[in-house]
């Protein structure tokens, strides 16, 4: 079997970056990035009005069934066919051939949500991040990646992401095994990621 590692948070909390940081700490050659984001579900049946209106920052957004299946697949071996999804459009792309490697890493404001993914985790990680910090990174990112506009942005944070966070994100920080706290020079989530690491060549070394 594989060694499944979730990596929640806040949205703009900085899970990406850490990821990335454990990547390329145990070589890429041996991890795999899974996206929350690329599970949500298809909203092709909706007029482009109704698709604006849903709560994507709803736990009920993603395609549950769907990313259990194929981290079970990811987990034993198998390639799966991973949904690309477009943020603009609300919809399904299409999909692309992902084949598996020792470590797969989930990442996502939902990734310690599901408690059948965390009972097949092998390390639950949480990355606290305050909110200030987050809102600013979220404005810049769906503004430059997304094509929203600033308005759109922070009625959206107001009215969905900030609640949703706090009824339904923040409260999974109770299922990590490891918090990484947010600090401006970087030493704290540093030695973060040397630990964990250090648990992945573990798992990794373990018949």
């Amino acid at each position: 079997m594989n060694t499944l590692i979730l990596i929640g948070g806040g949205t703009g909390s900085g899970k990406t970056t850490l990821a990335l940081n454990i990547i390329k700490n145990i070589g890429k050659e041996n991890a795999l990035l899974v996206s929350t984001d690329h599970y949500y579900k298809d909203l092709s049946h909706l007029p482009m009005e109704e698709r604006d209106k849903q709560n994507f920052d709803h736990p009920n957004a993603i395609d549950w069934d769907l990313l259990q299946e194929q981290l079970e697949k990811l987990l034993r071996g198998e390639k799966i066919n991973m949904p690309i999804y477009s943020f603009k459009e609300h919809v399904r792309e299409g999909y692309i051939e992902v084949n598996p490697r020792r470590v797969i890493i989930l990442e996502g404001i939902f990734a310690l949500y599901d408690k059948k993914i965390n009972e097949i985790a092998d390390l639950r990680i949480f990355v606290d991040t305050d909110p200030d910090i987050r809102f600013i990174r979220r404005l810049q990112r769906d503004i430059k990646e997304r094509g929203r506009t600033p308005e759109s942005v922070i009625n959206q944070w107001l009215s969905t992401v900030r609640p949703m966070h706090e009824e339904f994100i923040e409260p999974t920080k109770r299922y990590a095994h490891i918090i990484v706290p947010e600090d401006p020079e970087g030493k704290m989530r540093e030695t973060a990621v040397d630990i964990i690491c250090s648990k992945v060549r573990l798992l990794l070394n373990s018949p």
